[in-house]
């Protein structure tokens, strides 16, 4: 994996179904390979997880990372989500109207979801881990000399 495909990092729980299959939905559409996904149970996940300051063992909110020049952005909750939608281009980016709705009411609604998540769309005992066919669209493991490249 070069670095160009890091420059958009998708923080996902893989113990989450719903996660999983805003995953799955990423590999699915994202076809100019635009993002790349992270566990946050993996050890990338949990650097980019203690880097931002943020905590290590619960996962309330998709996070996007965008690397623009040295800078780390990150966008949580509906920003990422939105972002991310945008960014897959064709009838993806019509999602964007949802920007329109004040940020306190998205996130609100976000949370509502993220709270309830396990209970309304179940939890995996262990991290689902990626296919052989998509390993290559994942990160796993960063260098900690050099963050800016995965290892």
């Amino acid at each position: 994996m070069s670095s160009s495909s890091t420059e958009k990092i998708v923080l996902f729980d893989s113990q989450c179904n719903l996660c999983n299959g805003w995953s799955r939905l990423l590999l699915k559409y994202d076809k100019h390979y635009r993002f790349t996904l992270c566990r946050v149970q993996s050890p990338a996940g949990q650097y980019y997880l203690k880097k931002l300051g943020l905590p290590l063992h619960t996962f309330e909110s998709v996070i996007l990372l965008e690397r623009h020049g040295g800078a780390l952005c990150q966008y949580h909750k509906s920003d990422a989500v939105l972002r991310i939608t945008n960014g897959l281009g064709n009838y993806w980016r019509y999602i964007a109207f949802l920007r329109y709705i004040p940020r306190p009411v998205r996130n609100w609604l976000y949370d509502l979801v993220a709270r309830n998540r396990y209970r309304w769309f179940g939890r995996r005992s262990s991290c689902l881990l990626p296919s052989a066919a998509d390993k290559h669209r994942f990160l796993e493991e960063v260098s900690e000399k050099n963050p800016n490249e995965p290892v």
